[in-house]
């Protein structure tokens, strides 16, 4: 069995052809804001076909999100919208219309997947649920990515990220022990939910390339983070321990956090003996390896030798060193690492050798940079440089290429408000 062949669209990118791992892989996109957007636009740069739909009256509302491009018309773009929708294709689909619903059954029967974030059963409400889908392509991989999963009893409450953060127990564990907890600054909840949509949606589709039978990818954003708890289920599974914020600190492992320097801050991480011998020696000092109150990992673990001994001395290695200092100090011998802000981070040559801030040119807009693609694949590279669409920017050339539509059957669905 092969995937879908897509005819005219069969690996093309907005801005590009694409010789990707996943070249030929159709993509329904009926997601907006993050989490389900941010799943297939992993999936178009690793060179599937995404086709982003949405309702013409009521289009992804992230299209309006700052940070904004202007053109010289006046013009907006929302380079929110535009960093987690590049690569995709641009139709409009009203799906409580009948015609909408029989144009995205059409549309299935040419896709591999579907992606959608809504509410469990608003799909199906639609008339256009999974059931129903998996009727027109038994081999279909339908993701649905939602806040508390397609079962269970909160299944139908609606959900942000901090609603994941919340219930999956992060929430709880973040920020410092003599102040209230910390939402983590960023929306985890969401892209952690991405993450395993992805990694499901390419196991189903390896499934339904051998056996020809597609299936439901259910993930909800709860499950994902309470994965990112770390040892927080078996400390209270075992032990009866509920954690609590830590700040910087490890529950365990030390010295393992953020210390302070003459111009900001790092993490330094020499805990294992090796590293603690090695930092005793690149900071004048080699005799502290061997001193008999902190000379193992097990004494440096223990909370009043490392308040007392080591936390001490390593305010005192630290602290009228800059960052740039100190990492020239332990080179690659020891894990210390400048803890920087995005500005330093954009401008780190590490960080441009691995093609992570990339450029894409947006006509009558300008310049974009935004970050480049994580996943690094030797033979089929993944390409982050293609563009988001306005909406329904190809909506004309989708329908012929996929439904078989001519001009005059697309006519008369934007006559009858179908898109």
């Amino acid at each position: 069995m092969t995937f879908n062949d897509a005819g005219p669209l069969a690996g093309m990118l907005p801005g590009g052809l694409s010789e990707g791992a996943l070249r030929g892989v159709v993509v329904l996109d009926i997601t907006r804001v993050v989490a389900g957007p941010f799943c297939s636009m992993l999936l178009a740069d690793l060179g599937a076909t995404v086709i982003k739909i949405e309702n013409p009256k009521d289009p992804d509302y992230a299209r309006d999100f700052p940070p904004k491009l202007t053109a010289d018309s006046g013009e907006e773009f929302s380079g929110f919208f535009a960093q987690f929708n590049r690569n995709k294709f641009g139709l409009t689909i009203d799906l409580s219309t009948d015609g909408g619903k029989e144009l995205l059954k059409k549309l299935v029967r040419r896709a591999d997947v579907l992606v959608e974030n809504f509410r469990p059963g608003t799909m199906d409400k639609l008339g256009v649920g999974f059931d129903v889908l998996r009727q027109e392509n038994p081999r279909l991989v339908y993701t649905a990515i939602s806040g508390y999963g397609q079962n269970g009893p909160y299944r139908r409450r609606p959900a942000y990220d901090n609603s994941a953060q919340a219930t999956g127990g992060l929430w709880s564990m973040n920020g410092f022990p003599d102040r209230p907890p910390a939402r983590v600054g960023t929306i985890i909840g969401d892209l952690s939910a991405t993450l395993y949509a992805v990694i499901g949606t390419l196991a189903a589709l390896r499934h339904a390339e051998k056996t020809g039978q597609g299936q439901l990818v259910d993930i909800s954003q709860q499950d994902s983070v309470l994965s990112l708890t770390e040892n927080a289920v078996v400390s209270y599974t075992v032990d009866g321990k509920v954690p609590g914020p830590l700040g910087n600190e490890h529950p365990f492992v030390k010295p393992y956090e953020l210390y302070p320097c003459k111009d900001g801050f790092v993490f330094f991480g020499g805990y294992t003996d090796k590293f603690w011998r090695l930092s005793c020696q690149l900071f004048g000092q080699p005799e502290l390896a061997d001193d008999p109150e902190i000379d193992t990992m097990a004494k440096r673990f223990t909370p009043e030798v490392y308040e007392r001994r080591v936390r001490p001395l390593l305010h005192r290695w630290f602290e009228d060193r800059t960052k740039t200092e100190l990492e020239e100090i332990v080179g690659d011998a020891v894990p210390l690492s400048a803890i920087k802000d995005i500005a330093e981070v954009v401008a780190d040559p590490q960080i441009a050798a691995r093609d992570m801030v990339v450029d894409v040119e947006y006509p009558d807009f300008g310049e974009l940079r935004m970050f480049g693609s994580p996943v690094k694949l030797g033979d089929t590279p993944t390409q982050p440089r293609g563009l988001a669409p306005k909406v329904g920017e190809h909506s004309d050339t989708i329908l012929r290429a996929l439904a078989d539509l001519d001009e005059d059957a697309i006519a008369r669905l934007r006559e009858e408000g179908a898109i």
